[in-house]
């Protein structure tokens, strides 16, 4: 065999053999030449997902507090003096005028005082009317008419004084209001400071609450309130921000605001325990739904949609509301996020938006559990 058939023979056996260990290869799940399909990036199905147009909404936060509700007016019942109760003219839980009288003492010892005094007043001033008849005559000295004057003018007081003890065997209703309960009775013997019962005027409630020095510039009179007790499940009292104390406690770093609220049917009692949430006034900020956002360590991120891909997009994130975000840097006014299906992107790839997250509902339903499946 000459040289140029044996090379030729040569070169026909490398083809087979190449050509048998490429069907080896393919036959075993080697590796193959990638598609067009699988080169060109972005090619793929979009991947259905759940958007959301990020705007701008007015977002008014609440402030959250622990307050105490006090009357509009309180007082203590007392005495002035140490003596014997005689009459008591009010039922407890009863609702009193200004003025009313509420409990009555001995005024036996005063009444006799008195009438003394006023007796002695009367001799005083038929003396000194007397005595200027005299003096206009020259009968009798400036001196001696001085001396008289100085008399009636105490007599007169001595009267004044005597008066003033027996107004105080009578105790009055400062102002309208509901008593409370009743400490004494019918001849207890009381002293200065004994607390007979309580008057309150609840017709209006101060609610007193401390708000962290954080918030101090937010803080209003007139600044509406909503407050709830656990005595009403359920039910909001509405207030105004009526008064903010110009004092800071130095422990705490909080001020005292106290709200009023109308209490005309009575339900709110001073003492109570009220939790408050105080509306602080609406400002523009762009929200978007809280499970938009794909944290990782101490970073968040969200899939932005922009030319029909998902955009793998960091974002600065502040005040939170149930459900809602605020993005303060990252996304910009009508940027579309993805809601629903992040965990099926990733950036890059094509997505379509089949709904807005603000119009899912029974039509989005079966293509949700689509997706899910």
């Amino acid at each position: 065999m000459g040289p140029g058939v044996r090379n030729i023979v040569v070169g026909a056996a490398l083809l087979v053999a190449v050509a048998g260990i490429g069907w080896y290869a393919k036959s075993n799940g080697g590796p193959q030449a990638p598609s067009a399909a699988r080169q060109a990036p972005g090619a793929g199905k979009p991947v259905n997902v759940i958007a959301a147009t990020v705007n701008y909404v007015p977002f008014a936060q609440d402030i959250e507090a622990i307050g105490t509700a006090r009357a509009n007016e309180a007082v203590d019942v007392t005495a002035k003096v140490s003596n014997r109760v005689t009459a008591i003219a009010f039922r407890e839980g009863q609702f009193v005028k200004a003025g009313d009288i509420l409990v009555e003492f001995d005024s036996e010892q005063v009444r006799a005082s008195l009438a003394e005094a006023e007796a002695a007043l009367r001799d005083s001033r038929s003396q000194f009317n007397r005595s200027r008849e005299l003096f206009a005559t020259r009968a009798l000295s400036e001196a001696q008419l001085d001396q008289l004057q100085a008399t009636l003018s105490m007599n007169e007081a001595r009267v004044a004084g005597a008066r003033s003890q027996l107004n105080d065997t009578i105790i009055r209703a400062p102002f309208a209001g509901r008593v409370g309960l009743r400490n004494v009775s019918v001849g207890s013997f009381v002293s200065p400071g004994t607390i007979i019962t309580t008057l309150d005027d609840s017709s209006v409630i101060k609610l007193d609450f401390s708000v962290p020095e954080l918030f101090l510039a937010q803080i209003r009179e007139g600044l509406q309130i909503n407050s709830r007790t656990t005595a009403y499940a359920g039910v909001t009292f509405k207030g105004t921000v009526s008064g903010i104390d110009n004092r800071l406690d130095p422990v705490s770093r909080a001020v005292l605001v106290r709200a009023r609220i109308d209490n005309r049917d009575g339900r709110l009692k001073p003492g109570m325990l009220m939790t408050v949430s105080l509306m602080r006034a609406a400002a523009p900020a762009l929200l978007i739904p809280e499970q938009a956002l794909v944290p990782e360590g101490n970073e968040k991120y969200v899939f932005a949609v922009r030319d029909g891909k998902a955009v793998r997009t960091q974002v600065q994130t502040g005040r939170r509301r149930p459900g809602e975000v605020e993005i303060i840097d990252g996304l910009g006014d009508g940027d579309v996020v993805i809601v629903e299906g992040t965990q099926k992107v990733r950036d890059g790839i094509p997505v379509n938006p089949v709904a807005d997250a603000a119009v899912q509902g029974a039509a989005l339903e079966p293509v949700l559990r689509r997706e899910r499946a």
